[in-house]
């Protein structure tokens, strides 16, 4: 692997989980310790990470590295697979769904296929597919609009599909969750798609695993106290979830 393409995964591990130690990049990247500290000096000397004791973490404080699907799509599968099934317990049919995009929202949608039949609006391609794939017998509505490295439809056909519809329930993915920030996404134009999506629905539900937490993108989607219901995994700690807890109305943890 070039140092290039290294480089480049290092920075995706580093802004999807937020801090990664050096032992664990070089088994993913399948090389020596000593070659991803050059990799990860040539990083930080770019300003583009921060070295700590044994590891490297996000620099600064704001995020807007996207990183792409295929990639969150390889990461705590055993999490989300956990979240996608306690979320799709809360789907009833006939309802009318909506389901951003996301790695964690595919996995869901993935659950829901097999689940009853209901409407599904959603800005991701994937999404869709994993209802066709499944002949599910639910009616997909795909919003138009740009594609992000994260695979999500946006911009302003994607709102304006949004705002002239009504749902009875979403399912939000976000890239982070923060005390200070709340939900947030590194895409601006995701973060005024999803907001449509909110405005549009009845009850909101975040579906993020533990590696979201303190994760924080440029674009804000929505605070705590504005969702209904939050699923998470048993990784997320304690105080984090203690605090979610105090200001989101039903949090589940599944697993």
């Amino acid at each position: 692997m070039l140092a290039a393409a290294r480089q480049s995964a290092i920075l995706d591990a580093v802004h999807e989980e937020g801090v990664v130690k050096v032992a664990d990049l070089a088994e993913r990247l399948g090389v020596s310790a000593v070659t991803v500290r050059r990799d990860v000096d040539a990083l930080s000397d770019a300003g583009l990470l921060t070295r700590v004791h044994g590891g490297v973490m996000i620099q600064g404080e704001v995020g807007t590295h996207e990183p792409g699907f295929e990639l969150k799509s390889t990461q705590h599968l055993d999490e989300k697979a956990a979240i996608a099934r306690e979320a799709a317990a809360l789907v009833q049919e006939g309802m009318a769904v909506g389901i951003t995009a996301g790695s964690t929202t595919w996995m869901l949608a993935q659950a829901l296929s097999a689940g009853p039949r209901i409407t599904v609006l959603t800005n991701s391609v994937r999404v869709m597919e994993a209802f066709d794939a499944s002949g599910s017998g639910s009616v997909v509505l795909l919003t138009g609009g740009e594609r992000t490295p994260s695979d999500a439809l946006v911009g302003p056909l994607a709102t304006a599909s949004i705002r002239s519809l009504h749902l009875d329930l979403l399912f939000l993915g976000v890239h982070g969750m923060d005390e200070r920030a709340g939900f947030t996404t590194p895409n601006l134009l995701e973060a005024e798609t999803n907001q449509a999506f909110a405005s549009a629905s009845r009850r909101l539900v975040v579906v993020a695993d533990h590696s979201k937490w303190g994760v924080q993108g440029i674009g804000s989607i929505c605070g705590f106290d504005d969702v209904d219901g939050l699923v998470t995994d048993r990784a997320l700690p304690a105080p984090a979830l203690a605090y979610l807890r105090d200001r989101i109305p039903s949090v589940r943890v599944a697993g």
